[in-house]
């Protein structure tokens, strides 16, 4: 029975250590950019698009295509700092246990 109460213990200590997380993470913010920076896309943790910043000198109504795969791209590369930031919390809270397939934070 004891050691039942120290896994439930645990079990509420590492859920704390979640919930911390998921509030930093929601916190975090990472900025993507595309087009040597001319195009920077702001997500916060939960990959909520915060802010576009456009150089207006590539705006350029005949060549809209051009832009909008710099956003894209800008989007990407952010998205995929955020992911990185997050798995390396992750890393922290868990010690280093992977989560099962599929569990990805924030939840």
């Amino acid at each position: 029975m004891k050691n039942l109460a120290g896994m439930m213990k645990q079990a509420q200590q590492m859920q704390s250590k979640m919930q911390e997380l998921q509030t930093k993470l929601e916190a975090m913010e990472s900025t993507g950019e595309a087009g040597a920076g001319l195009v920077r896309v702001t997500l916060n943790g939960k990959n909520d698009l915060r802010k576009i910043t456009i150089d207006p000198k590539i705006i350029d109504p005949a060549d809209a295509e051009m832009l909008q795969d710099l956003i894209v791209a800008a989007h990407r590369d952010a998205k995929s700092k955020i992911e990185a930031a997050s798995a390396e919390e992750m890393q922290k809270v868990t010690g280093g246990m992977q989560l099962p397939p599929g569990m990805k934070l924030p939840f």
